[in-house]
C-alpha cells in the first residue's frame, strides 16, 4: 500500500503585480507545468493588485472603516486600537482585511471585490490555457479565538471541495461519525503558507496530490464556509456583549416603570 502524501511548491520568478496585470500569464510565465488536479493557492494581495483594489487613505482607520459592517471587538494597547469586524464579505477579521504592507505611501489595499469569482476566473483561464483540471484558492491571512498567532485560510474558491463531508461515514472503530466536516480548504491554504512565506516574494503556491478536491468551477466557494451571525455562538467580544447586555437590560428595566416611578429614578 502507499502512503498518502502531498507535494507542496512555490511557483518561483511571479514578480511584482500591478493593476491590469493578466495572472494566467504570469503563473504560466513560471515554466511550472500543472498537472490534471493540481491546486494552486493564491495570496489574495495579488488579485487585489491586479484588480486594482488600491484606495487612497492617510488614515488607514478610515478604510477599515468603510469596510466594516459590524464591530465585533476593539481593544486599545500602547494606545493602538485593534478592531475585529465583520467585513462587507462576511469575514470575520482584525482591520476588515484592509492591508497597508507592500503598497505605496498614502495608499491602502482592500480585499477583492468578489474573492470566489476571481477564484473561478483564474481557474477557467489557467484550465482553458494548459487543458489540465486544476483547482484555485484564494488566501489570506487571519487569527483564530483562543489561540495565538495566525494561520493562512481560504476566503475565495474555484472548482475546489470546501468541506470534506464525513458524515454517515465510520471511523476505524465502527462508529458513524456524525458532525465530521473537515474545512480542507483552510487546510491547503495552511499548508501552502509554509512555502509561500510571508516576506519571500512567492505568492503562488501549487499542492499536488489532493485531485479528489477537484471539480467543476460551480462548485460553492470560500463564502459558502463563512458561518453566518443565526450560528455564531461568539458574536461578539466578551467586553461589548456584556455592554450590550447592560444597555438592553436598562432600557427594558426603564420601560416597565411607570411615568412617577421613571421620575423618582432620575
Amino acid at each position: 500500500m502507499t502512503a498518502p502524501g502531498l507535494h507542496v511548491f512555490a511557483l518561483p520568478g511571479m514578480g511584482e503585480v500591478r493593476p491590469g496585470d493578466d495572472l494566467v500569464a504570469l503563473v504560466l510565465a513560471t515554466g511550472v507545468e500543472l498537472l490534471h488536479g493540481d491546486i494552486l493557492v493564491v495570496t489574495s494581495k495579488i488579485v487585489s493588485k491586479a484588480e486594482g483594489r488600491y484606495v487612497q487613505a492617510a488614515d488607514r482607520e478610515a478604510a477599515i472603516t468603510a469596510e466594516t459592517v459590524r464591530l465585533v471587538a476593539s481593544r486599545t494597547h500602547d494606545g493602538h486600537t485593534m478592531r475585529i469586524v465583520e467585513n462587507r464579505l462576511g469575514m470575520v477579521a482584525a482591520a476588515a482585511g484592509v492591508d497597508a504592507s507592500n503598497t505605496p505611501d498614502g495608499w491602502v489595499l482592500l480585499l477583492p471585490e468578489d474573492p470566489d469569482r476571481s477564484a473561478r476566473a483564474l481557474a477557467a483561464g489557467l484550465r482553458a490555457a494548459t487543458g489540465a483540471e486544476v483547482g484555485v484558492l484564494l488566501s489570506d491571512t487571519l487569527g483564530r479565538p483562543w489561540r495565538e498567532g495566525q494561520t493562512d485560510v481560504a476566503i475565495g474558491g474555484g472548482g475546489v471541495h470546501m468541506v470534506a463531508d464525513l458524515r454517515g461515514t465510520t471511523d476505524q472503530a465502527g462508529k458513524v461519525l456524525s458532525v465530521t466536516t473537515p474545512c480542507v480548504a483552510d487546510e491547503l491554504a495552511a499548508a501552502a503558507d509554509l512555502v509561500k512565506g510571508k516576506a519571500s516574494g512567492n505568492p503562488v503556491a501549487v499542492v499536488r496530490g489532493r485531485g479528489d478536491l477537484v471539480g467543476p468551477l460551480d462548485l460553492p466557494g470560500a463564502s459558502s464556509i463563512v458561518r453566518g451571525a443565526d450560528r455564531d455562538l461568539f458574536w461578539l467580544g466578551t467586553a461589548e456583549a456584556l455592554d450590550q447586555g447592560y444597555r438592553d437590560g436598562y432600557a427594558a428595566a426603564r420601560a416597565e416603570l411607570s411615568p412617577p416611578e421613571q421620575k423618582d429614578a432620575t
